[in-house]
């Protein structure tokens, strides 16, 4: 069997905008959460509404709720922190740092474990708690204190192994939207991300999210696969969750050398395109892929990335449209 996911945000409803108690904040994420059951998404996630800030409404928390509360990091910027950010050819996808490291790092007030908890008692299906991953988290720092990439990243994933160690949700996912881009990063890297797997809890599938950057419904990074795959097959991961449907299938291919242990999250929802896809494009993408890498590789299917930048009821179609994509695929009624 193929399950069906999300790969974690959803968009903001709008009644939220104005509003974050956390009765209101409890009232969406149950309106995520049983839209996604009725869908009939088999893992479902809270649209990383926990991370949303009125306050920076374009974004949907993947750095700032992270880096905004650990200590050891500061937020306000002189102009020679912004100018060592912009010296970074890797990042000129942004104008400024997510924060500076100016001490050791702490956990701050980040806690995950809360989050969760919060969540988890609004379903009884099966639930996916994400993460934004060390690789990610380091490269949007400007770092005056560790001075080493390496150290800093493996010093973020003592503080998210820490909190993730304690969330014992059917999925915890790794996302890192930065390494597809470089992977001459790897060799510190792939450390900084195992170590933070491998603090999950038995019981709980280990996922990393790898894709090609999603703000503004734009790709940010470049590259393939294929010169990635000596990364992959690194990590202590249980399954990957790749963007496919943007940049099409010819890549699968290069999967066929991913190590046997970790299963493929194949991406068959276009999250840059406000159209619906049909049930029979979703099953015509898994035979492909059934095709190129064999019967039982891939063990999820999801959108390419977060939803979070479309309107619901395309976020909403294109999730029934799966969902009636896998069925007919495995011949279900």
């Amino acid at each position: 069997m193929v399950k069906t996911t999300v790969v974690g945000s959803y968009p903001v409803p709008q009644w939220l905008l104005g509003n974050t108690s956390k009765l209101v904040l409890r009232d969406a994420i149950a309106v995520v959460l049983k839209t996604q059951e009725l869908a009939g998404i088999d893992v479902v996630a809270d649209g990383e509404l926990n991370r949303f800030d009125p306050s920076h409404p374009e974004t949907n928390g993947m750095i700032d709720y992270f880096v905004g509360q650990m200590s050891g990091i500061h937020t306000k910027f002189s102009l020679s922190d912004i100018d060592a950010f912009r010296g970074d050819e890797q990042l000129s996808y942004r104008s400024v740092p997510a924060g500076v490291v100016e001490a050791p790092l702490g956990e701050g007030t980040l806690n995950l474990p809360a989050d969760y908890e919060f969540t988890r008692g609004l379903t009884e299906q099966p639930l996916k708690f994400t993460c934004t991953g060390p690789h990610m988290l380091t490269k949007v720092l400007t770092d005056r204190h560790y001075k080493d990439r390496a150290t800093l990243a493996m010093e973020i994933a003592g503080v998210l192994r820490a909190q993730l160690s304690r969330i014992g949700a059917a999925v915890v996912q790794l996302d890192e939207a930065n390494i597809v881009g470089h992977p001459e990063d790897r060799p510190w890297a792939a450390g900084a991300i195992n170590h933070v797997l491998d603090g999950i809890p038995k019981g709980s599938e280990r996922a990393v999210h790898i894709c090609f950057g999603n703000y503004g419904g734009q790709s940010v990074q470049k590259g393939l696969y294929r010169d990635l795959m000596p990364f992959l097959n690194e990590l202590h991961a249980d399954h990957l969750v790749l963007e496919f449907a943007r940049r099409g299938y010819d890549e699968l291919d290069a999967f066929r050398d991913l190590r046997p242990e970790i299963a493929v999250g194949l991406g068959v929802i276009d999250i840059k395109d406000n159209g619906i896809e049909s049930p029979e494009e979703i099953a015509r993408r898994l035979e492909n892929a059934q095709q190129v890498l064999g019967a039982g590789r891939v063990a999820y299917i999801h959108p390419d990335c977060g939803f979070w930048m479309l309107q619901r009821s395309v976020a909403d179609g294109k999730m029934k449209a799966m969902v009636a994509g896998r069925n007919l695929f495995e011949g279900r009624g």
